[in-house]
Parts: structure tokens; sequence; C-alpha cells
């Protein structure tokens, strides 16, 4: 069993840059690959990102591409999501969510998930 906590969601300029932190709780975070999601009213969860075990396989959705970075403190059992060049399209609550095996872009795929965080760029 894991459970995550998302935290870092707050207001923020367009243009601004913001990090999220999801911590785990369990043993199981270090053999879980971990995802991003994101959420606006009425629509479906938008992949963001995700991360491997090994910490270096990053994948990322077109529209967040070079803007954010995923990475993982095994440390800490924590993720973070690091967004540079906020826009106002990337206001949402963002999720993130664990999964046994290799990531995926797949939000069904995901085993466990957080409640979530919300991020709001003004424009």
């Amino acid at each position: 069993q894991v459970q995550l906590a998302e935290s870092g969601g707050r207001l923020v300029q367009a243009g601004g840059s913001l990090r999220l932190s999801c911590t785990a709780s369990g043993r199981t975070f270090g053999t879980a690959a971990m995802g991003w999601f994101r959420q606006t009213p009425g629509q479906g969860r938008e992949f963001v990102a995700h991360i491997g075990l090994n910490g270096g396989s990053a994948y990322y959705g077109d529209s967040v591409k070079g803007r954010f970075t995923i990475s993982r403190d095994y440390a800490k059992n924590t993720a973070y999501l690091q967004m540079n060049s906020l826009k106002a399209e990337d206001t949402a609550v963002y999720y993130c969510a664990a999964k046994r095996g290799a990531g995926s872009i797949w939000s069904a795929e995901y085993n466990y998930w957080g409640q979530g965080t919300q991020v709001t760029v003004s424009s």
C-alpha cells in the first residue's frame, strides 16, 4: 500500500516557476514508477510526466516538454515536478500517482493517487 500527498500548488503569475512535491508513505516508493497528471473541470486527467525506478527514464507530455522536469529523491520518498515558464493553460489540479513496473502515460494504469494540489497561473 502506498499513500501519496501532493503539496506546493498555489497562485503564480504567467512566466513564473513552481515546484510540486509528492511524498509517499510505505516501502513501495522504491519499486514504483511515479507520474504526474493534471485535470481541469469537465476534462479527463491529462498526462504530464512520469519517471521510472532508476530516476533517469523521464517522459513528458507534449504540452509541458522543455518547461517541466520530473525528479525523485529516494531518501525522502518524494517525487517532484519543477514547472518553469508557466502559462495560463497550465492551470489545473495536479495529481501524483504511483504504479508498479514501468511508467505510463495512461492514468488507468496507476494504482495509487494523491488528493491533488491546485495550481493557478494568472495571465
